[in-house]
């Protein structure tokens, strides 16, 4: 094995933020008779423990101190009552009406958490927001003479450290040891002789990746016991690309495989009769690929060939590349002067219709 196929071993370290969330809530029944407590006296919640940490909801209904101007807002607090602590927490409180669902902002930190501390002052152990005394009581929040706070409360616990082993992976090889397979012939069970020439194969892997093979092999009308099969009407480097392609899923190199039928341009020659060969067998990825190639080549002196090719097997991409090639190169009486064009006039007579439109309406415009 190579040694860039090696797995290697990545050491990793994840730190993990844990939380714990919760809802508390404090509901205040008879709210006008606990008016008059005095500033600086509290209606506080039962405790709830959060995060393994305890905490309350703190309602200040006639404010804090005597001064008048504060005496308008009710402070409402989340209150951190572990001793000594030091907490991240992230909170949003508000007003509920349990009835109606109807609810009130009163302060919310969601963004970016509050330390909440019992070791710093009492100031730093408690976060909140105040009410708008003459706006409460003149709502629907206070139903029933019933004010009801409540407070979504996220506790950021320690991080969790965990360490792991990644192995990391070799890249895929599955194509590599079918080529293997194939260029060894080891285990096959079916022989194809193109020309005289001889390729071994598996009937598994050609009946797995061809329907027609698959038919020829396995089906009805197939020969079961029969170990070779002679292949008519092919070369046999367009064969040997053929099974490169079935066992590989890729196209050969051009350089190892190559057909020259006289026009000079082997590496088109043979995308063409891989093209041709793909059909045969029903290899649509094959098909599309050499279709793809052959759209990007096209020439004045082969593209009557391939538009001939291309309407033999249905290829509608091909097809619709060289009809547009030949209708927006001005070249038409050069296409007209070449073997593929009489070729083509005497095979596929009603494609020349579409060629003659096309001419026509961009001469026109």
């Amino acid at each position: 094995m190579a040694a860039s196929h090696t797995p290697m071993e990545r050491m990793a370290s994840r730190s993990t933020a844990a939380t714990a969330r919760a809802t508390l809530a404090l509901e205040i029944v008879g709210y006008s008779l606990h008016k008059g407590m005095g500033a600086t006296e509290s209606i506080q919640s039962a405790p709830f423990s959060v995060g393994g940490y305890e905490w309350c909801i703190r309602c200040y209904l006639d404010g804090i101190n005597e001064r008048k101007e504060e005496k308008d807002y009710i402070p409402v607090f989340v209150h951190l009552l572990s001793r000594p602590a030091k907490v991240r927490a992230l909170y949003d409180m508000r007003l509920v009406n349990k009835a109606s669902g109807l609810s009130s902002p009163v302060a919310s930190c969601l963004k970016s958490p509050t330390v909440f501390s019992t070791i710093d002052g009492w100031k730093k152990s408690v976060a909140g927001g105040l009410v708008v005394r003459s706006e409460l009581e003149g709502s629907a929040l206070l139903q029933d003479d019933c004010l009801v706070i409540e407070c979504d409360l996220t506790v950021i616990k320690k991080p969790l450290l965990a360490h792991t082993v990644e192995v990391q992976m070799p890249p895929p090889n599955l194509s590599d040891n079918l080529g293997n397979l194939l260029n060894t012939g080891e285990e096959a069970d079916v022989t194809f002789e193109v020309k005289r020439e001889v390729f071994p194969a598996h009937k598994i892997v050609l009946a797995m990746r061809s329907p027609v093979f698959k038919a020829e092999l396995y089906g009805p009308m197939g020969d079961k016991t029969s170990q070779k099969i002679t292949v008519e009407d092919m070369q046999p480097a367009v064969f040997k690309a053929l099974l490169h392609f079935i066992y590989t899923d890729s196209l050969p190199s051009m350089e190892d495989v190559q057909v020259d039928d006289g026009d000079g341009d082997e590496n088109k020659e043979m995308v063409m009769h891989l093209l041709v060969a793909a059909d045969r067998y029903a290899l649509e990825r094959l098909k599309l690929m050499c279709e793809g190639i052959l759209c990007k080549s096209l020439d004045v002196e082969s593209v009557a060939t391939m538009l001939a090719l291309a309407d033999q097997h249905q290829c509608s991409r091909l097809k619709d590349a060289c009809v547009e090639f030949v209708a927006s190169s001005n070249r038409m009486d050069d296409v007209v002067a070449t073997q593929g064009y009489a070729h083509l006039k005497r095979s596929c007579p009603a494609v020349l219709l579409d060629i003659y439109e096309r001419v026509t309406k961009s001469r026109k415009t």
